[in-house]
């Protein structure tokens, strides 16, 4: 029975399980059914993006754990902190505000970011015979070491940056040679100033500016009998006969003042800008004005007299200027050509070559004496050009005005200018009052076996040179202005024009009255007679 009645008891178990099954599966299926509406509740809320950063909780703790999973650090719990901070750091992404501007980055930064280019090799092969072409970019850290000897020139840093910004001029433009000519002194920026070369057939030609033509704004209906109201047209006013003085034309390049051509920049790292040709109008408004420089190459240049440019045209007739009085070299070093002798004969000589011969003057007699140094720029005439222009020079048009007023007087003819000649010594300078025009120097008297002569223009305040042996070099580092003796006063405005002097000839007279012009018409007739019974009576005389 006990047997029995246990496997009735468990048959009862079972059959109670099965009978409430129905139950219990309804109850099952109701909690999982909450539990999974609540995981999608929550699920939904770690997903809820922030208005401002746009990010969640849910993608945030996902890239932690993954971080987590992926270093597997025993102190990962220590360090979970950290790790959420630095995950949110990595995924902030700054939002650009409507209302404040992003602060702009400072001068240093943006001047770091120009002159890391300066710095950065591009990505090429080394050459083993790299050291052997020839290159036009010069050793401008050997001629800072001369001029630090003078104590002249720039801090060596600022010299490196000149240095490699000259390596990117040569790397960009077919130059044939490069130096750096100096730096001028602006009041918002400076100007370093770089004199080159190009190679034969590589330079640009500059696009000159050509007039437009008129317009006829005539119509073609209307005759030349007749003007716009159906009259015939008008006596023309008389024409005068005062021409303007003819337009000194500029120097051809390679030739002159635009032998050579010139770059600017105003801080190492930027693009160099080459400066335009300069004409004599520039050269000769340059000489009756004294203006700072600011910086800007497009800013006017606001004198009296104007001058004929901008501060481009400005800046480019005063290195003109200033290398045609300060660039200077040992005696010796350059040498006319033989061959060209005989060809120019009685023409002032505007080319040289370099000596091989030339072995050097000691560096005592340099400094003591400026006898040993000669110009090697030619001499800018009053005109503004380096070789003198016939302003009589008469073209075809001329010739034919000419043909047409052959009583008008001509005028004399100009007499040609010369200046001194090319290698000529700065002995024969003229001096600025009582001061001489140049000052010259050794730089160490303690160990002059290893100094350098040092020559300064009194002129041109700025411009060095040094030599040694073989070696020199000319720099400028100042204003750009020229010493005067005086204080600069700018010239006077010009005296108003007289009035026209009063006379018969030109006095208005009144009208004569009709009884007046009768009685001069008979006068006129009657002396009109007589002078016919004259000429009659002479005739008749003749006859017997």
């Amino acid at each position: 029975m006990s047997n029995s009645d246990g496997e009735a008891n468990s048959s009862e178990q079972c059959s109670g399980s099965n009978s409430s099954s129905p139950k219990l599966l309804a109850d099952h299926s109701f909690l999982n059914s909450k539990e999974d509406q609540e995981f999608i509740n929550a699920k939904a809320f770690l997903l809820t993006a922030n208005a401002k950063t746009g990010l969640n909780i849910y993608d945030h703790l996902c890239d932690v754990i993954t971080r987590i999973l992926e270093e597997r650090k025993a102190d990962a719990i220590d360090m979970l902190e950290d790790i959420s901070r630095e995950t949110k750091k990595f995924r902030f992404e700054p939002q650009p505000d409507t209302i404040l501007k992003e602060p702009e980055p400072s001068p240093e930064m943006r001047l770091a970011k120009l002159e890391t280019k300066l710095f950065t090799k591009g990505v090429e092969e080394f050459d083993e015979h790299e050291d052997d072409v020839e290159t036009a970019l010069p050793n401008l850290m050997e001629t800072a070491f001369y001029f630090e000897q003078a104590g002249v020139g720039l801090s060596k840093e600022e010299f490196i940056k000149v240095w490699m910004s000259l390596k990117m001029l040569v790397d960009s433009t077919p130059l044939q040679n490069v130096r750096f000519w100096g730096k001028i002194l602006g009041i918002e920026k400076n100007y370093y100033i770089a004199e080159a070369e190009f190679r034969e057939g590589a330079e640009e030609e500059e696009e000159e500016e050509r007039p437009e033509p008129e317009e006829d704004n005539r119509d073609t209906h209307l005759t030349d009998d007749f003007d716009d109201e159906g009259l015939p047209p008008k006596d023309d006013p008389p024409k005068p006969d005062y021409k303007p003085p003819p337009v000194v034309p500029k120097e051809d390049k390679g030739t002159g003042t635009n032998k050579k051509t010139y770059f600017v920049i105003n801080s190492p790292g930027m693009s160099w800008v080459a400066l335009p040709s300069v004409t004599p109008a520039q050269i000769v408004a340059a000489r009756l004005v004294k203006k700072y420089f600011t910086g800007r190459l497009d800013a006017p240049v606001n004198t009296y007299p104007p001058f004929p440019g901008n501060e481009a045209n400005y800046l480019r007739a005063q290195i003109a200027r200033i290398s045609a009085a300060t660039h200077i070299s040992p005696m010796g070093f350059y040498q006319f050509d033989e061959e060209e002798e005989d060809e120019m004969e009685g023409e002032a000589r505007d080319s040289y070559i370099e000596n091989m011969d030339f072995e050097g003057i000691p560096t005592r007699d340099m400094a003591d004496t400026v006898t040993q140094w000669v110009h090697h720029v030619q001499y800018i005439l009053t005109q503004g050009r380096c070789k003198w222009w016939n302003p009589s020079q008469k073209s075809e048009e001329d010739v034919e005005d000419e043909e047409e007023d052959e009583d008008r007087e001509e005028p004399d003819e100009p007499q040609p200018e010369d200046g001194p000649p090319l290698l000529t010594p700065l002995s024969e300078d003229v001096k600025i009052g009582d001061t001489p025009p140049w000052s010259s120097k050794i730089s160490s008297n303690i160990v002059p076996q290893y100094a350098v002569a040092v020559i300064r223009s009194n002129l041109w305040p700025g411009a060095y040179a040094f030599a040694k042996q073989k070696k020199f070099e000319n720099v400028y580092i100042g204003w750009g202005h020229k010493y005067s003796p005086k204080n600069y006063n700018p010239p006077p405005m010009p005296q108003p024009q007289d009035e026209f002097h009063e006379g018969p000839e030109v006095t208005e007279m009144e009208d004569p009255t009709p009884e007046q012009e009768a009685s001069l018409k008979a006068a006129m007739q009657s002396k009109v007679e007589e002078d016919l019974e004259e000429a009659e009576e002479e005739e008749e005389e003749e006859d017997e």
